[in-house]
């Protein structure tokens, strides 16, 4: 699938890799916010999913690769406005990507949020 992808995505795909996803997840939680980590953990879960089509998958690679990437147009570490470009790139994705939400995929996010940065963290959240 990878190498489909990266055909026709090559600017973000090659920043995208299953590890490099979760060291991002677990490095800006804080910094991030929980609505943006949600977001996120729901298109990896609709990438994971068989029904989900290739072109879809390809945006959500290019979007999750791009919220991986070190540097992008507004650096990550600025306090307020850092995310706002990966947010609005996650937000584009998931549009494209919204028939394959399902109350399994938002279940699957919110368990695995809830995992890793303890329970409660999802409570609230749709």
């Amino acid at each position: 699938m990878s190498d489909e992808i990266e055909k026709l995505d090559p600017k973000y795909s090659k920043n995208y890799s299953d590890d490099s996803f979760w060291e991002k997840i677990k490095g800006v939680i804080k910094t991030a916010g929980r609505v943006l980590i949600y977001k996120a953990l729901q298109l990896y879960y609709v990438m994971q999913t068989s029904d989900c089509p290739m072109y879809i998958k390809t945006a959500i690679i290019a979007a999750l690769g791009y919220f991986i990437l070190p540097v992008d147009i507004i650096p990550d570490f600025i306090p307020g406005v850092g995310f706002t470009d990966d947010l609005g790139a996650i937000v584009a994705a998931l549009a494209m990507a919204q028939a394959y939400v399902t109350d399994e995929v938002k279940a699957n996010a919110k368990a695995m949020l809830d995992d890793i940065f303890g329970a409660g963290t999802s409570e609230g959240l749709d």
